[in-house]
Order: C-alpha cells, then structure tokens, then sequence
C-alpha cells in the first residue's frame, strides 16, 4: 500500500528538482553547436533589391552582427533602438537576416523606424535560419573575420549586453 504512494510521490519530487534546476538557469545561454564555426553557406535575396542577393561571403572578411528579426517580433521591435545606435557606433556592420516575415512590410518597419542593416536577407521560407539553428527572433550572432562564429545572443539586444558580451570578444578576437 505504501510502495503505491511512493512511486507518484518520488516522481513528483523528481520533476520538482529538474524543474527548479532549470529555473535558476539563463535563458538567454543556450548553447549553440555553431560556436567556433564557419557560418552557412547562404543565398538570399535582399530586401531592399530583391534582384540582387547577399550570400555568407558578404558577411566574411570582417566583424560582422547577423541579426535575425522579424516584424511579428515584439522582441525584435524593443532592440530595434539598440541596434540603430550599434550601427551609429560604426564599429561592426549589422547583416539583418528578415525571417518568414512580409517583404512589404518589413520594408515599411524600416523605413519608419530606421534601418540598422548594412544589408538585409530575406529568409521567406525559414530554411537558411535552419541551417544557423535559430529557435526564434530575435537572436543575434557575432561572426569574425573569417566567417566563424564567436557569440549569440538570443532574446533583444540591450547596450548593456553589447557592452558586456559583444565588445569584450571583439577586442579580444582584435588583439586589443
């Protein structure tokens, strides 16, 4: 009689403790297979010129940000301040990758509030924000200059995580 209480009991104090494990975790740290490699090899149109495409060598041969965003975002809309004033930094260019978004009205979202991006990726169907293992916007990479990947960030982006995290990697990766 008592082995058949136990049995629930025990389960539930098991689920207990992985659940408060997980709750004193970061959800901002998940981690990334990506990290320390090359970043996908893509070829997308841009937004601005849909006739013209922008491919991963765009992105290699300097520090870069790849900023995965979306107008549906509610996330993407509170960081977009942050990443206009990152880009007025002029210290990294912002590849923006528009994820199962309307080209229309991502047009429109970055006319009326700024546009950060260097260039801008359409990314209609998903598939390439696949291959950079984006569970969702708004996530933000931090590429070198040879095209690896040295960071990312999911959730908005602050100044004060660009300060803290970005800077950091960049100074380092730059021998400063």
């Amino acid at each position: 009689m008592k082995m058949r209480f136990l049995v629930p009991v025990a389960g539930f104090l098991a689920l207990a403790v992985f659940l408060g494990i997980g709750l004193t975790r970061d959800p901002t740290l998940v981690p990334s297979p990506l990290i320390g490699k090359a970043i996908p090899e893509f070829t997308l149109p841009r937004l601005a010129a849909p006739d013209r495409v922008i491919t991963d060598k765009d992105i290699k041969g300097k520090f870069a940000l790849v900023n995965v965003w979306a107008t549906w975002c509610t996330g993407c809309r509170q960081e977009h301040e942050t990443l206009i004033w990152i880009a007025n930094e002029n210290i990294v260019p912002i590849y923006g990758l528009n994820w199962k978004d309307e080209s229309t009205l991502a047009k429109q979202w970055l006319q009326q509030l700024g546009n950060p991006y260097t260039a801008t990726a359409v990314d209609a169907e998903g598939r390439v924000a696949i291959d950079w293992g984006v569970y969702g916007a708004p996530e933000t990479f931090l590429i070198n200059p040879n095209g690896i990947i040295l960071y990312r960030h999911i959730s908005p982006m602050t100044r004060e995580i660009w300060e803290t995290e970005f800077l950091p990697l960049i100074n380092k990766e730059a021998g400063s």
